[in-house]
């Protein structure tokens, strides 16, 4: 698996879509907190259980059965880690004074980010089976077709 973390090119790849721990309550959350902020339901997610999910997961190195990361793919590059969640932030309306996180080097952010993903389970629990989105954001769901994406 994936050690360095840095980001990836992801050309290829639905441009703002979120990759995550389906089962997981504090992804799963995560989501939702996107999905309420968003309101030009710009991000698009698939989980890392789901078919299209366990590809990218595996495409970007990351372990679909113990993932330490979710993933953000924004302008063709996929952001890992703290990245990830705060490039996303970042084009969120009203967040994007997140940046300024930045200024934290990227080994003290993914240290804290880490920590939380290592015991995320423990901390905040899990699911048997991945989140199910709502009808009416099931559409911004990926899981077999990407081309839904488009």
């Amino acid at each position: 698996m994936r050690r360095d973390w840095q980001p990836l090119p992801a050309d290829d790849v639905p441009n703002d879509l979120i990759l995550f721990d389906g089962v997981c309550v504090l992804c799963s959350g995560w989501v939702n907190f996107v999905i309420r902020r968003d309101p030009a339901a710009r991000f698009r997610f698939t989980a890392i259980q789901a078919p299209y999910g366990c590809r990218l997961a595996e495409r970007f190195g990351i372990d679909a059965v113990d993932p330490q990361t979710n993933v953000a793919v924004i302008g063709g590059r996929a952001y890992f880690k703290s990245d990830s969640a705060l490039s996303v932030l970042a084009e969120l309306p009203g967040w994007r004074w997140t940046r300024i996180a930045y200024m934290v080097p990227k080994q003290a952010r993914d240290f804290v980010y880490d920590r939380i993903a290592r015991n995320r389970y423990r901390v905040f629990g899990r699911r048997d089976a991945c989140l199910v989105p709502t009808p009416d954001v099931a559409r911004r769901f990926l899981s077999d077709d990407a081309s839904r994406a488009s």
